[in-house]
């Protein structure tokens, strides 16, 4: 199916609205990147993007080299999104750049680690909170990069990519996606799965997500032997219903090269980007085989007790040291230092580098640190930019004496 003619291109009625930026981005005389090529590279160089190799996808902080990090499914994204987008002729670049940054806000720990700083968020700011939500904020407020003054901005992206990534949700089940016409305010946007996203290509990322976990998840399930004989029986048999011929071997490949193709071939301008009814049916099933008997495993269920555990302490110990107008006072402190040496070093930066109180950079500061709901904003932010090990670190230092 040809597509190109809704491709997010410069003939696009779209087109002005989706390469708007919150404010002007410098621009270098021989600039040879697209708008939405520069919004990749932008995301692939800031600190968050680097963060994601060390967070997890769903097996917690494992030392298994070949388990699948945040990083590495944001690339499965980023692939199949250039896959299907190249098939529809759609804006490969701008497919991409979401992809890369859909997940740049993701909580430590995975969808359990965003779970206990929800109801953190609910009770303490009164705010939902939610990743895709989290990665937009990320994206316009707490990533940087120098520009070629050497002055830290902010990234600075379109609003097709911000778009992308707000609304990318792999979690809520469609059959079929069709962009919406109107371009809203995003941070007004309250819950996630509301909208769908203003581009052909956003929605391709959409469904990319869902294809790029689905067996990937499977296949390191069967590398750390998660699941049981007749587990793969039932596996099996699924998989029969695409291909009679699997009977042994169970890969990421197989899956995904089947779901993307069904993608491809049922597709159109009419449908949106649509599975067929059969592969919707089997996509579903996958879904709740995983569900089942991956991320509701008993293995898994035990570690989400001790993440809660790391991100409670994290979350108690930091407001802890709350005092007012005193709290920067209070924690730049030196016997704080010398026996929180990793963690109160780390949040007083980010507290000094952000906060109205000393604003020690260009940027908009966000904390107003005489305000405790801000204080406790400053927290979310500060742990879930966390990653697994980095947050195992600052927990081991709390609650053990050297």
């Amino acid at each position: 199916m040809d597509f190109s003619k809704e491709a997010m291109e410069k003939h696009n009625s779209k087109w002005r609205q989706a390469v708007e930026r919150i404010g002007p981005l410098y621009q270098r005389r021989n600039e040879i990147r697209s708008d939405f090529n520069r919004d990749f590279t932008r995301v692939l160089h800031c600190n968050g993007y680097r963060r994601l190799k060390h967070k997890t996808q769903v097996f917690f902080a494992t030392n298994n080299d070949h388990i699948c990090t945040r990083m590495e499914h944001v690339q499965h994204v980023s692939s199949v999104s250039y896959t299907l987008c190249k098939a529809f002729n759609l804006n490969t670049e701008l497919a991409m750049a979401i992809a890369l940054g859909h997940d740049i806000g993701h909580a430590p720990f995975g969808h359990f680690g965003e779970k206990v700083i929800k109801a953190f968020s609910s009770k303490y700011i009164g705010a939902d909170f939610w990743h895709e939500k989290n990665s937009l904020r990320f994206v316009d407020k707490l990533e940087t990069l120098k520009n070629e003054k050497g002055i830290e901005t902010n990234l600075n992206l379109t609003y097709a990519v911000r778009d992308g990534i707000l609304l990318h949700c792999g979690e809520v089940d469609e059959a079929n996606l069709i962009p919406r016409d109107d371009a809203i305010d995003l941070n007004d946007v309250e819950k996630p799965g509301k909208y769908f996203p203003f581009t052909w290509e956003g929605c391709v990322v959409k469904v990319a997500d869902k294809i790029s976990y689905l067996g990937r998840d499977i296949e390191d399930a069967i590398t750390l032997k998660l699941l049981s004989m007749k587990d793969l029986k039932a596996l099996y048999k699924i998989l029969q219903k695409i291909d009679p011929r699997v009977k042994f071997s169970v890969t990421n490949t197989t899956i995904m090269y089947y779901l993307i193709n069904d993608i491809a071939t049922n597709s159109s301008l009419e449908k949106g980007i649509s599975f067929s009814q059969k592969g919707f049916e089997f996509m579903c099933l996958l879904k709740k085989f995983n569900y089942k008997t991956i991320y509701e495993h008993e293995r898994i269920q035990m570690y989400k007790r001790h993440a809660e555990n790391i991100i409670d302490t994290l979350f108690t110990f930091l407001s802890s040291l709350y005092q007012g107008e005193n709290t920067l006072k209070k924690i730049d402190n030196n016997l704080l230092r010398f026996q929180y040496p990793l963690t109160i070093s780390n949040f007083l930066n980010h507290l000094t580098q952000w906060s109205y109180e000393t604003n020690k950079n260009k940027l908009q500061p966000l904390y107003n640190l005489s305000n405790q709901n801000s204080y406790h904003e400053a927290i979310v932010d500060f742990v879930s930019g966390m990653t697994d090990s980095f947050a195992i670190r600052c927990f081991n230092e709390i609650t053990s004496f050297a």
